[in-house]
């Protein structure tokens, strides 16, 4: 099938004129990168000059002059002073509205009235407020809640103190423990204690010997004309083998 095409291959032959191989070049020629830079590396290699006073060279300094800070306020601080218009600044109408605006905004001048009239400000003792300020202070006031008691001289024979004294030692930890005193070192059997009766309690409770009851120590004795025990009876003759 492929013998015909296989031998035609070797003879076929397209013209380089042809509309289909000019419009491969073409579309070569456009699509080369070494073509598309080839006018660019010719100029480089021919190299440029570029004068001081060319229109590009002259624009750009004409923006970096307008750009700059310094050329852009130039032109302001030599008209300071000129434009005034006016003997003095306080005659100028703006400056004097700025200047009583800065004044107004000022904390030192508005507070001065206050600072001047402050100490002239007169409080009846006995008005409400200060007495309710009185009050609370004495309600809070460490000093006030706290009052020492005080030092009594009790003479050592008095019924008070004697009963006091008695309190006390009732109370007192090492007077209420100072009768086991005595019994430290001494040995105690904790046969018949409380702890040791509770465990063989405990123990005769859980004991399966006790809890249960072997059948062989039951008495019983099965009735042989028992309705269950003779249909039992028939049923093993029946099934049995013999």
């Amino acid at each position: 099938y492929t013998e015909a095409w296989d031998a035609d291959k070797t003879s076929i032959h397209v013209m380089p004129d042809t509309p289909t191989i000019l419009l491969a070049k073409a579309n070569a020629a456009n699509v080369s990168h070494k073509l598309y830079v080839q006018a660019w590396e010719e100029a480089k290699k021919k190299g440029y000059d570029m004068r001081a006073d060319a229109i590009p060279i002259r624009s750009a300094k004409a923006s970096r002059d307008i750009a700059s800070d310094y050329k852009y306020k130039e032109t302001h601080e030599k008209q300071k002073g000129h434009y005034i218009g006016c003997p003095s600044v306080k005659d100028d109408p703006k400056l004097s509205w700025a200047a009583r605006a800065m004044a107004l905004q000022n904390d030192r001048i508005y507070r001065k009235a206050y600072h001047d009239s402050k100490a002239q400000v007169h409080i009846p003792v006995d008005a409400m407020s200060v007495q309710a300020a009185k009050e609370c202070q004495t309600l809070v006031s460490d000093v006030d809640y706290r009052h020492y008691l005080h030092q009594w001289t009790c003479l050592p024979d008095q019924n008070d103190v004697i009963h006091a004294k008695k309190a006390y030692d009732l109370q007192s930890d090492n007077v209420y423990k100072s009768d086991l005193e005595w019994l430290r070192g001494i040995g105690w059997l904790t046969e018949g204690s409380v702890d040791v009766v509770k465990a063989k309690k405990a123990q005769e409770i859980l004991n399966d010997r006790l809890y249960r009851t072997r059948p062989e120590e039951l008495k019983f004795t099965s009735i042989t004309d028992a309705p269950d025990v003779v249909q039992a009876k028939i049923n093993a003759l029946q099934l049995s083998d013999v």
